[in-house]
């Protein structure tokens, strides 16, 4: 009976999960333009923490699951953004808390959502700067379409992170137009053929800007 427990309360911790794919990140209501929910948000950051780890030869594992759990909280808070911020206040930990109940998973990702709240290891500064990336990936998108908000927004983005391989990265990211991976980088033929060519995509140069 308590394993029959324990099996449910780890099938209510996966809905819950799901409950991130319907909650928006709100604060492109104030940009005007994109949205994204905040599963999506946290695919990426855990991506770039991975990204970022390796480049810092840090540890992969912990910095990736700290960016995956960094926003499940929001299941039952929801995304405040700047504004939001000034007149609500809520109780993040309680909700990661009660989220965990019952699952026998509390000890392991408690510990990574504090570690990344102190924000003092290695780990928990490159997750941090992960999530500012994400944030920065966005607003590149959005700048390169002709939001001029994206632009003031992106001055302040950069400067909140903290580790020189975010900043190398931001600096890459800020270089690049953001359809360059597919669009750029191809030769006319690659279009004709509708990329039927059978050659290999082009590595990009170093100095290659947007």
């Amino acid at each position: 009976m308590q394993e029959c427990s324990y099996l449910m309360h780890l099938a209510d911790f996966l809905f819950e999960a799901g409950m991130l794919r319907k909650t928006p990140r709100t604060g492109y209501q104030f940009l005007g333009s994109g949205k994204e929910s905040v599963a999506e948000h946290s695919f990426r950051t855990a991506v770039i923490g991975y990204v970022l780890a390796n480049m810092a030869k840090a540890d992969i594992a912990r910095t990736t699951l700290m960016c995956l759990f960094h926003d499940f909280h929001e299941t039952r808070i929801g995304d405040f953004n700047y504004v939001n911020h000034i007149y609500n206040t809520s109780t993040p930990r309680k909700a990661m808390e009660h989220a965990l109940e019952g699952t026998g998973l509390q000890k392991d990702i408690l510990s990574l959502w504090d570690e990344l709240e102190e924000g003092k290891t290695v780990e928990a500064m490159l997750a941090n700067d992960a999530d500012h990336l994400d944030l920065i990936l966005s607003l590149k998108e959005e700048e390169d379409m002709g939001n001029p908000y994206a632009s003031k927004w992106l001055s302040n983005a950069t400067k909140r992170l903290c580790t020189k391989e975010g900043q190398d990265l931001a600096r890459a990211i800020m270089a690049r137009d953001h359809t360059a991976w597919w669009v750029l980088e191809q030769e006319d033929t690659w279009w004709q053929h509708r990329g039927k060519t059978g050659k290999s995509r082009p590595k990009p140069s170093c100095g290659a800007t947007s």
